[in-house]
């Protein structure tokens, strides 16, 4: 029941009843209507923000939601640590592996490189988080990138690695003959006398002097590709390939102790000192080819001299006396 209000008359010195409009009424009707509807509008709006009204489906997308962001996160730190232990193993193979086995080394342009031509994202565009999921995919095929470009590297040095092996044991390393069975160094690499002529010659190997008989050893892996006398000069003598280009001789020979295509290692007896051909006492005249040109035996001792004993050996050598063939 609605309120009844008065109000004081002058004119008659009473108390009469107010009478509300119809017109007054309804606005107030619709006032009242339309702030209960802004009301109820402002309410919902606080609710459909909160959790209050969430469904259990809605609250279990948005824990996903949750938890995607944080495998997300996950994701991106393993991803730098990837990135650092990559980096790390470049940086070892540019300057350590490939460096050591002489290959140039791989560009940072080409171990970075991204993808050209086609879009291949475009199935990632559209979405809230697009460019986030664009820029973690091209991250992770950059890494996988860097990963194939690092093993096809790897698979490389080790090829190099068996193929230096390889070398360091088919150079020419050792004196051909021990220095315990060695009388001198008669005649070193460059201009000599000759010892029938007494013109002065090229003398393009090493005279070991040595009695008849004493051992001369091969100074490198490689297989025996002549063992004969038919070379003018050399009379009995053996060559050996050793591959990467190297040959090694050995002349005036008393007898050989093996045949032309067995293979030898460094180190192995293959024939023994004597005078054989144009030669004026028994001695090995010793020289090495590379890609068929000779060079100096004597930069090829390493593996069997001390430093003295090479010193010696290069003193001998470099001086300008008589050959012995």
């Amino acid at each position: 029941m609605s309120k009844v209000k008065y109000y004081y008359d002058p004119d008659t010195l009473s108390y009469r009843k107010i009478e509300a409009k119809k017109s007054r009424r309804y606005r107030n009707i619709g006032l009242f209507l339309l702030g209960s509807f802004l009301f109820g509008l402002l309410g919902l709006t606080i609710l459909l923000n909160t959790n209050f009204i969430n469904t259990p489906k809605e609250l279990s997308l948005q824990r996903e939601l949750r938890n995607y962001d944080l495998q997300f996160e996950l994701l991106d730190k393993k991803m730098e640590q990837v990135e650092q232990v990559l980096a790390n193993i470049e940086d070892r193979d540019n300057n350590i592996y490939r460096v050591y086995f002489e290959a140039n080394p791989i560009p940072d342009e080409q171990r970075r490189a991204g993808f050209g031509g086609v879009n291949r994202y475009k199935s990632l565009e559209g979405f809230n988080n697009s460019e986030m999921i664009i820029a973690s995919t091209k991250r992770m095929d950059i890494i996988q990138k860097q990963m194939v470009i690092q093993s096809k590297s790897l698979d490389e040095i080790t090829k190099l690695a068996e193929e230096k092996e390889k070398l360091l044991a088919a150079i020419p390393a050792i004196q051909p003959i021990n220095n315990e069975d060695l009388k001198r160094m008669a005649s070193g690499y460059g201009w000599r006398s000759d010892p029938f002529t007494k013109a002065r010659k090229m003398h393009w190997g090493m005279d070991f002097t040595s009695p008849k008989g004493t051992p001369i050893y091969a100074t490198g892996d490689g297989k025996v590709i002549r063992a004969d006398s038919n070379s003018s000069g050399y009379g009995n003598h053996i060559r050996i390939d050793h591959g990467f280009g190297y040959v090694s001789l050995y002349a005036h020979m008393s007898k050989y102790n093996v045949t032309a295509g067995k293979t030898v290692k460094r180190g192995d007896l293959i024939g023994f000192v004597g005078s054989t051909g144009r030669s004026e006492a028994p001695h090995l005249h010793y020289e090495v080819f590379k890609d068929d040109q000779r060079i100096n035996p004597i930069n090829f001792y390493y593996g069997s001299l001390t430093a003295e004993e090479f010193a010696n050996m290069l003193r001998t050598a470099s001086q300008e006396n008589q050959s012995l063939d």
